[in-house]
């Protein structure tokens, strides 16, 4: 089962579908490395005159055969590649300089500023590209996301295993392939968890810079946290008087705590976070310790206490005391476990990031669908089409962190995020562009 992810061409953070269109693919001419499960041939037999038939396959022997590329033109024939061990290293992504316009010009659709933003955690490896649309929103034109599993064995041998690493680069390399093909104004590329506590982590990423030409920075745990809020501010209603904000990671989960009570609130929701935490532990590194393809009610309850525990060493835990009876108090979760709660409350057929991201749940339904998946075995969670395969023996250590969370900060409703580190990056790397200043809708 592919990740959950948005797909090119989709909305992040509440973009109207209205925004400027922007080419998504290469220009026309420019050989794609997957156009061949798309060739055609131009032969178009059966309309050829009768009794020329023979003769013209003859001529076809030995005829070159190219690929179409995505806009079905046909690429000129280059050099022949090298072998594998000879091959270039790629070219770097070299961001572009802001374009100069006359005093008061708008931008056209074809000048519109290029931003993108790269994720590699302990599972997947995720990528956006966007450009700018009304004030504080942007419109996705590329997405890419894959399971990796860069984190496997981590947690028993400390380091990042050759074929967790293998599978990331070549996901990286489609990364990689998509950013060069477009010209970024400005991009950040994050490595989280994993790189951060492996020790051949930084090993790792300079392996990424000479395979897939990308240089991508580890940043640090309260980074992480804040570039999450950042990227759910708009999930986050006028009336909302405090928000435990929670990201379910494969390595690591963040949490933090949003107090809306004091002072006049700011459009930046990482302004209100009053207090932090990050649990080193994650899905991958708790089904690892635990077991997460055959999961008794025992070995869950086993995990719930394990991540409870290291929620009571957090010293910040009462910072929203004051609003926790509220009811403009509320739970706000990004990841793959809530998402996938929510896939399988709603019954889906196929995952639809439409219908969940912003979806409330309300106490009683998230009781009932952790405990819907703590009765599935391993094959009932594979088939479900919200889990699959690559989130089966993943997705109940995922629900036993929630349940450690939602022990400390009780709420009646649940808010699911399908959004994160990706947007918020794009959000504060498009303000500090100053893409929004000047868009008559007010300043950032």
């Amino acid at each position: 089962m592919e990740d959950h992810d948005t797909g090119a061409g989709a909305s992040a953070v509440g973009v109207s579908g209205a925004s400027p269109a922007v080419p998504a693919g290469p220009p026309a001419g420019r050989f794609s490395r997957h156009a061949g499960a798309h060739a055609r041939h131009a032969d178009n037999q059966g309309e050829n005159p009768k009794g020329k038939t023979r003769k013209r396959r003859k001529r076809r022997r030995g005829r070159k055969v190219f690929a179409r590329d995505e806009n079905g033109g046909i690429p000129s024939p280059g050099p022949v590649a090298a072998p594998a061990s000879l091959a270039p290293e790629p070219a770097p992504i070299v961001p572009q300089p802001r374009p100069s316009l006359p005093n008061g010009a708008r931008p056209s659709h074809q000048e519109l500023a290029v931003f993108a933003a790269l994720d590699l955690g302990t599972n997947n490896c995720r990528l956006l590209v966007a450009v700018p649309a009304r004030h504080g929103q942007f419109r996705v034109i590329d997405a890419f996301s894959r399971i990796v599993r860069l984190g496997e064995g981590l947690s028993a041998s400390g380091r990042l295993g050759q074929a967790a690493m293998d599978r990331a680069v070549e996901a990286l390399k489609v990364c990689g392939d998509k950013l060069r093909n477009r010209k970024i104004r400005k991009a950040r590329l994050i490595a989280t968890e994993a790189c951060r506590s492996a020790e051949n982590g930084v090993d790792f990423l300079e392996r990424v810079e000479r395979e897939a030409g990308l240089k991508l920075e580890i940043i640090d745990r309260q980074t992480e946290a804040r570039l999450a809020v950042s990227g759910c501010g708009s999930l986050v209603e006028r009336e909302t008087r405090g928000v435990v904000l929670f990201d379910i990671g494969g390595g690591s989960s963040e949490i933090a705590l949003i107090d809306l009570t004091r002072g006049q609130r700011s459009p930046q929701l990482a302004n209100h976070i009053v207090s932090w935490t990050s649990l080193p532990v994650g899905v991958v590194s708790l089904a690892e310790r635990f077991g997460g393809r055959t999961v008794t009610r025992e070995t869950f309850a086993a995990m719930v206490d394990d991540v409870a525990v290291r929620l009571k060493a957090f010293d910040g835990r009462d910072r929203l005391a004051h609003v926790l009876a509220s009811p403009n108090f509320h739970l706000l979760g990004t990841s793959g476990t809530v998402t996938t709660l929510a896939g399988v409350h709603l019954d889906l057929e196929r995952y639809d990031r439409r219908r969940v991201d912003g979806l409330w749940m309300d106490r009683q339904s998230v009781d009932r669908m952790v405990e819907k998946l703590i009765g599935w075995d391993f094959q009932q969670r594979v088939a479900n089409p919200c889990i699959g395969a690559d989130r089966a023996d993943l997705v109940l250590a995922g629900c036993a962190i929630l349940e450690a969370i939602r022990g400390v900060w009780p709420s009646e409703r649940l808010r699911v995020a399908d959004r994160g580190l990706r947007e918020g990056i794009l959000s504060e790397l498009m303000a500090d562009d100053g893409v929004w200043r000047h868009d008559g809708r007010g300043r950032q």
